[in-house]
């Protein structure tokens, strides 16, 4: 059984705008080249290399937005709950919560549900536009 036929009939998801995924456990959002020059526009810092500086790391050969000790996104403001950047948000972030990890089986989909409380509501997106999401960046 192919992993996308369990989802044929669509998915359901709405952003309820709490920044759970913005937050918690440090881990890696992508970002490429496009997406950091992205990014340092919408902030106004014009020196890419003192943006890389002060808002990525390095992880072998990509580039990945720092996050704070306690796991939040270096654009997440804890104080209204939301990005800082939401305009020019990377794919990742974009993408969410159609991600391959998220839609490999029934039971990371129940999964997503239980940390997203976004994921299995609102909006039915057909099997079409998950597919296009899903396949912007693998994760």
């Amino acid at each position: 059984m192919k992993s996308e036929e369990w989802y044929k009939k669509g998915l359901r998801f709405e952003c309820s705008q709490c920044g759970d995924c913005c937050t918690g456990a440090p881990g890696f959002i992508w970002v490429n080249q496009q997406e950091i020059e992205a990014l340092a526009a919408l902030i106004d810092e014009s020196d890419l290399d003192r943006f890389l500086e002060k808002y990525t790391r390095k992880v072998g050969i990509r580039r990945t937005l720092i996050d704070f000790p306690n796991g939040d996104c270096v654009f997440f403001d804890n104080q209204k709950r939301c990005c800082t950047v939401y305009a020019a948000r990377p794919r990742q972030c974009r993408t969410w919560p159609f991600w391959d990890s998220n839609l490999k089986s029934p039971e990371a989909w129940a999964q997503t549900c239980k940390v997203c409380p976004g994921s299995g509501q609102g909006r039915l997106y057909s099997i079409e536009e998950i597919e296009t999401q899903r396949k912007v960046i693998q994760i």
